[in-house]
């Protein structure tokens, strides 16, 4: 059984499995995969979460967007050579497969459901947000029980009991207001979000309906949202007042790194393009390129923008979910933040429209593999799409974006892309050292890490040694079972970089991989410990799906 488990496909296998399976259309080139992949990344993070990141960060956040984008060109990296060594739709299911074997690629492709669908959940509910701000600014108003999830209503309930009016921000007074007109079954009121629910059913189909009819949208969506986001640039520096950005840190070091989660999510979707592999003219050139050159467009962009808005406003004031409007707003000019929330909408929405293509692709190539039901691997005879598969994506997405608040999904969605980051890192390693890497028509540069991995190892203790006196203390201040509580991740973090660097030393190891491991390895240490056990126990209802249908139907397992 064990052998079955970790049992690899070969490179040559999966693509003969793609060619007889796919009936998708190829038809995107390079500057279509640099449109998607903008479209995927410049989305709800920008629009709505950077808001927050910059509230706990200040002005420094901009450093922290540089150096997330750092760790994710090592991460792209390893996309790009996997992508032009197996240019197929699964993405890091599919790489996982061909380096670790059926039970990680399993885990990954599992894990990618928490990336696309639970991350779109996230996009539709920001998507409503700017929604319903562009229709007051045309002087159109849906009741507030039809525009939210019920735990904001519940929420603003219960803290208007406890500390009466006066304590009531001015979202919670909207939440209170709609907790009171709501319709009621019995004692329950009834609310939900009605427009997140709306656009993700619009967007599944325009996805089900044809990979060109998205593409050309999303084009077009692009074009207006980097116009708008240039214009907030290039608006916003004659608002800058340099005294906002001091100062820089406020919150130190811990207030910056606690915004990791919010920032890596506005960093998701560069690797959501390498899901379109079967419907690119040239995959194995396209895709590396593609992915490198959207990844530096929009850190660019985000880093200009961050400086922005904690220029033209005080980070103290930027913990609202449409901050590029709001900046506008606070300064008075209107007119400038009405355009925005108009061409946020239509920005997010290309987001969402990514998202939706990469999920029905993964769930494909797993039921090619006999991991999930044959339905999910039905392609459209007319539209080419995988039909069922996109259904079922739309949703998934649609029901939680009713009822659920939006930050509950975002932490959880930077565990399970980090997860899959850190193998894909991972498996370029085992492609190096197996020799498949003489397949790969892109590579990870090669610096040979023999000494540089564990030098980095005793170098980074003595800097904490020197100048972390303070992370010393509180360690030493800690109890064993307090150790183990909040901050078992470090210690895992120390662990992995140390067996890497004895790796390293013994195999020769390509450094630029094992940085790409180590950096998001870090990041991901950084978030909860309560994200952690939900990411676990999603783990866990993945596993007994698997065992209960996938390792009975896999093809590889069956000898097919």
């Amino acid at each position: 059984m064990i052998s079955k488990l970790f049992r690899k496909k070969s490179v040559d296998q999966i693509m003969t499995d793609a060619h007889q399976g796919s009936g998708l259309a190829k038809v995107l080139g390079v500057r279509d995969l640099v449109s998607l992949g903008i479209a995927a990344i410049v989305g709800a993070g920008i629009f709505s979460t950077i808001g927050l990141a910059s509230y706990e960060g200040g002005p420094a956040i901009s450093l922290l967007f540089i150096f997330t984008a750092f760790a994710c060109v090592f991460t792209a990296l390893a996309y790009a050579q996997f992508a032009s060594t197996v240019p197929v739709s699964g993405s890091a299911y599919t790489y996982a497969y061909v380096a670790f074997g059926e039970l990680f690629a399993w885990i990954i492709g599992w894990a990618l459901v928490l990336e696309y669908a639970v991350s779109n959940t996230v996009v539709a509910i920001s998507w409503s947000q700017y929604f319903v701000s562009m229709l007051k600014g045309f002087g159109i108003s849906i009741p507030g029980w039809l525009t939210m999830a019920p735990g904001y209503a519940l929420d603003a309930h219960e803290k208007f009991l406890t500390d009466g009016m006066e304590a009531l921000s001015v979202a919670d007074r909207a939440g209170l207001d709609a907790y009171l007109s709501a319709p009621r079954i019995g004692d329950i009121p009834i609310i939900f979000d009605f427009p997140a629910g709306l656009v993700t059913v619009l967007v599944t189909w325009l996805v089900y309906i044809g990979i060109k009819e998205s593409q050309r949208a999303s084009n077009v969506m692009v074009m207006i949202k980097v116009g708008i986001i240039l214009l907030v640039v290039l608006g916003g520096i004659f608002f800058v007042k340099p005294e906002n950005w001091t100062p820089f840190a406020p919150n130190g070091l811990n207030g910056v790194m606690g915004s990791v989660a919010a920032v890596f999510f506005a960093f998701i979707g560069f690797d959501s393009i390498s899901t379109t592999a079967e419907e690119c003219k040239n995959p194995q050139r396209d895709l590396p390129r593609a992915m490198i050159l959207c990844l530096v467009i929009c850190t660019v962009l985000y880093v200009a923008i961050t400086l922005v808005l904690t220029g033209m406003v005080n980070y103290t004031e930027l913990n609202v979910k449409d901050p590029l409007a709001f900046v506008f707003k606070y300064v008075g000019f209107d007119h400038m933040a009405g355009i925005v929330s108009v061409t946020s909408v239509i920005a997010i929405t290309s987001a969402l429209l990514v998202y939706q293509l990469a999920q029905p692709r993964i769930w494909m190539t797993m039921s090619r593999d006999g991991l999930l039901s044959k339905r999910f691997a039905r392609v459209h005879p007319k539209y080419r799409t995988p039909s069922y598969a996109t259904i079922v994506t739309g949703i998934v997405v649609a029901i939680p974006s009713l009822f659920f608040k939006m930050d509950f999904f975002v932490d959880l969605t930077s565990v399970g892309t980090f997860f899959a980051f850190i193998l894909v890192c991972a498996g370029v390693l085992y492609m190096d050292y197996s020799g498949l890497s003489a397949k790969s028509k892109f590579r990870v540069p090669y610096i040979n890490g023999k000494y540089v991995i564990g030098l980095g190892f005793v170098l980074a203790w003595v800097l904490i040694y020197l100048y972390g006196q303070e992370s010393v203390q509180e360690w030493q201040q800690m109890s064993a079972v307090d150790i183990i509580r909040h901050k078992s991740l470090v210690l895992v973090f120390w662990a992995v970089w140390l067996v890497l660097a004895v790796m390293g030393y013994r195999l020769n190891f390509s450094l630029l991989p094992v940085i790409g491991i180590l950096i998001n390895l870090y990041l991901m240490s950084e978030l909860g410990a309560s994200n952690w056990m939900i990411f676990i126990a999603w783990l866990l209802v993945g596993l007994i799906i698997y065992f209960g249908y996938g390792y009975k139907h896999s093809k590889l397992n069956r000898g097919d």
